[in-house]
Formats: structure tokens, sequence, C-alpha cells
């Protein structure tokens, strides 16, 4: 991992990732169902985890520092842009988190900082 790094977020989601999100989620749940939780994360309050906690909770890998998105997500945080909070969905039936979106910034942001805390939406 790389030098300690200031990582800015933004107080809210971007409104671009609501309809990511949904695109998402249709691989998953019929659309009624996506309309329910697109709903839902939108008016969740932001809240934190660990960026760690939130990978071992989705089981998802990492993704390999040549990727293009996490590269650019990676220049944000080294010039001080902040990030959207992330867009996750407890998946009580399989029993971990799915994120959303914002799997390429949580990927960049962990690089930098296993322990750091994710501002996230989370229905």
């Amino acid at each position: 991992m790389e030098k300690q790094i200031e990582i800015k977020w933004q107080n809210e989601s971007d409104k671009q990732d609501f309809p990511a999100a949904g695109s998402y989620l249709c691989l998953l749940y019929g659309n009624k169902t996506v309309k329910v939780i697109v709903g839902k994360l939108k008016a969740a309050p932001v809240s934190q985890f660990k960026a760690k906690d939130i990978f071992r909770a989705s089981e998802l890998s990492l993704l390999g520092v040549s990727n293009s998105h996490l590269e650019k997500d990676r220049k944000k945080i080294k010039d001080g842009q902040p990030l959207s909070p992330i867009l996750l969905v407890r998946d009580k039936r399989n029993g971990k988190v799915i994120i959303a979106d914002g799997y390429h910034r949580m990927c960049a942001v962990y690089s930098y900082n296993e322990d750091e805390l994710i501002p996230c939406k989370i229905v």
C-alpha cells in the first residue's frame, strides 16, 4: 500500500450513480424490484464502513492496478477531488453485500488505505 493520503468525499452520491446502480441491479432482480431498491438508495442516509469490511461482506476481489477505471479514480484521489459515496444493497438471501455502484472507487480507495471509512448509502 502507498503512503497515507487524504481521501476526500462528497456529501451525497452523484445523480448518475443511481441509474448506473439500477443498470447493474437489473442483472440480479426484476425491473419492479430495482425501482424500489433505487428509490430506497436515493432516500437512504449516508453511513460509513471500512473499505476492508465492505470487500469482505461483498466477497469481491480487488481489481488490478492496471484497470483504466481504477486509475481514473486513483488520479482523482491524488488530485484531491472528492469521490461520490458508494451504493450498497444487503443481499439477505445470499448473506452478502452487493456493491451496486462504486466498485472502482472502492478498489482505488483500498489501494491507499484498507481502513479508510467509506461513505455509502446502504439498503
